[in-house]
């Protein structure tokens, strides 16, 4: 979710100023999460075939990632598609903005709302907290673990970006 609230933070940074270094980080940030939800997605399957027998069972959960997953890889097939580099811009910092309304809703509503097989979130409706001490601190390891790794990737890929720009600059 970290990352799709940066590429849409960049596509408004894009829009406003029409700076290529915004449109760049927006498409790495779109990528990178594009791969830990897709990561994510199929680790989660692997689980699912121990826990339920299925590695998919289209549970809501499931159904909801994967609508993400296919609203994101749009969003890289719209980059590619375009040649014209102001065009591409826009296009695709418009529908970033569009994409990421659905984050929250594809994360957060739909599972709490329909039946799943997923347990229920560490947080309940009543937003208390209903997870032991010790899955309390092996989650926040974890989130802190992945954002520290969403970040490091995203300064290396931002950088190579920036090199290869500057190369293709000089033919």
């Amino acid at each position: 979710m970290l990352a799709y609230l940066i590429c849409a933070g960049e596509s408004i940074s894009y829009l406003r100023r029409g700076d290529t270094v915004s449109d760049r980080r927006c498409a790495i940030a779109a990528r990178l999460g594009l791969l830990f939800t897709v990561l994510a997605t199929m680790s989660g399957s692997i689980l699912a075939r121990l826990m339920w027998g299925s590695f998919w069972s289209w549970d809501p959960r499931q159904t909801s990632i994967l609508c993400l997953i296919a609203i994101y890889a749009a969003y890289l097939a719209i980059r590619r598609s375009i040649d014209e580099p102001e065009r591409r811009g826009r296009l695709a910092a418009g529908y970033s903005l569009l994409a990421v309304v659905t984050v929250p809703f594809l994360m957060f509503v739909v599972p709490r709302v329909l039946q799943s097989l997923h347990p229920q979130p560490i947080f309940n409706l009543k937003m208390k907290l209903e997870v032991g001490v010790e899955n309390l601190l092996l989650l926040l390891a974890s989130l802190a673990g992945f954002a520290g790794l969403f970040f490091r990737l995203f300064a290396l890929e931002d950088q190579i970006e920036e090199a290869r720009e500057r190369l293709e600059g000089f033919h």
